[in-house]
């Protein structure tokens, strides 16, 4: 009796010390607050695992993900949701990543996680899917996993990704006659699912310059885009253009100008990914994890806080810069950005805009020396210099800048004086980019009487 006391005396005085939840989990403990306040989450929205190109298994990239101070990741392979029973030959999977993949695997997580079968030549190893997946590495409030797939189209031969994150059920490309035709197409796609399964889902388009695909004028007409990759980090989508058709940054000031000017419709918001598929230090395979990611501030970690979030502009996309906070004041019109330093670290923030009474007219592109790019140029335009121009620089870690209303909109690019981790190109720097603010739409006509 004595000793039971003594032990409930102990445990009440514990609880005083160090305090319990209502489940029963130390407070100091518990990253769940009743007072949740909007904060900064990292996370990644275009990955690739062995359920397509990819070249490792989910659950070794979600510890990448994991253990680098990621909150939030979605595998998103090519037209399928990794889902339902699947086994794959081992020696298949030894020649796409390499001898040892398998043996990494089984380091990690063991023989009692890791499902063979058969002998010799004809081992097969079980792909396991998310839901199986997300069980053992998701971390309650740290990091999440968010069922997503890369829809992946064509038209008129010319590649069109999209992914939609949170998906309930795989969605196949439904084609179109154009490139915008298709864009818009699958986004009805998306839209459908979101409102059959009552879920919020983010719908974003891939690497505009991928094979040149997507045109700024095919991005500002497929209205029903909101969101697109200001930044991938894969080294073969042509992020910055080849001196005659425009860099992603510039498709982003051009589409979102044709938008407001033109078309009357909101502007594009930007994110950055990794598209990364390569995992193991290979010879010649260089899309690598941790070069792109969108910071997200919303107040938790599930997958309906961080969509919102992303849909209300509420983040910013980067490649290696970290912003202490970014804020827009609706009532004083002025953006403000501060960053969070890095030791040996110079930075420039660039205020990005375009001007009212800007000429959104285009004119052919003139083709290239060489007699075969020329067909593949025309469905390409050069518009006006004054599209996206730097109406404010300075250096430093804070800026702001005040719109005066002669802006269409402002957006802010930090760039660090650092190279990134993995570079993509040579000179390449760490960079941030903020969401386009201070645009409004035209009202609407009255109705007539």
């Amino acid at each position: 009796m004595r000793q039971h006391r003594w032990r409930c005396g102990a445990w009440i005085g514990w609880i005083l010390l160090v305090g319990v939840t209502a489940t029963g989990v130390p407070a100091a403990e518990d990253p769940i607050s009743p007072d949740a306040a909007p904060r900064w989450w990292k996370g990644n929205l275009h990955t690739h695992t062995f359920w397509s190109d990819g070249d490792d298994f989910p659950e070794m990239i979600a510890e990448w993900y994991r253990t680098r101070g990621y909150n939030f990741l979605a595998l998103s392979d090519h037209n399928v949701l990794a889902q339902g029973i699947r086994w794959d030959k081992q020696s298949k999977l030894l020649d796409k990543a390499g001898p040892d993949v398998v043996e990494k695997y089984l380091a990690r997580f063991g023989p009692a996680w890791v499902e063979r079968r058969g002998k010799g030549g004809g081992v097969e190893v079980r792909l396991k899917p998310l839901d199986e997946c997300r069980a053992l590495v998701e971390e309650r409030g740290r990091f999440l996993m968010i069922p997503a797939e890369e829809i992946s189209d064509k038209a008129g031969g010319l590649p069109v990704h999209i992914n939609a994150s949170n998906i309930r059920d795989p969605l196949q490309p439904v084609g179109g006659r154009t490139v915008g035709e298709a864009i818009t197409n699958n986004l009805r796609a998306i839209e459908e699912q979101a409102e059959r399964a009552g879920r919020e889902i983010l719908a974003h388009l891939n690497h505009p310059n991928f094979h040149y695909a997507v045109t700024a004028h095919d991005l500002a007409h497929a209205v029903l885009e909101r969101h697109f990759e200001v930044y991938n980090g894969h080294p073969g989508v042509n992020h910055q253009g080849d001196g005659v058709r425009p860099g992603v940054e510039k498709i982003w000031d051009i589409a979102n100008t044709i938008r407001l000017v033109d078309l009357g419709a909101p502007p594009l918001y930007g994110i950055a990914t990794d598209d990364s598929h390569h995992y193991h230090d290979s010879p010649g395979k260089n899309s690598k994890p941790g070069r792109g990611w969108v910071m997200v501030r919303a107040t938790h970690l599930t997958p309906e806080s961080i969509i919102r979030a992303i849909k209300a502009g509420d983040c910013y996309a980067s490649s290696g810069v970290t912003l202490r906070d970014v804020r827009y004041d609706e009532a004083s019109r002025t953006l403000r950005v501060e960053v969070e330093p890095e030791t040996g670290a110079d930075y420039t923030i660039d205020f990005v805009g375009t001007l009212r009474g800007v000429d959104t007219s285009a004119a052919p592109l003139e083709p290239p020396a060489e007699e075969a790019k020329a067909d593949d140029l025309a469905r390409h335009r050069r518009y006006s210099d004054r599209i996206g121009e730097t109406l404010a620089s300075s250096t430093g870690t804070t800026a702001e800048y005040t719109l005066t209303g002669a802006e269409l909109y402002v957006r802010a690019v930090i760039t660090s004086s650092l190279p990134p981790e993995s570079p993509v190109w040579p000179e390449q720097r760490r960079q941030a980019w903020t969401q386009p603010v201070g645009w409004t739409l035209p009202e609407p006509a009255a109705p007539a009487p």
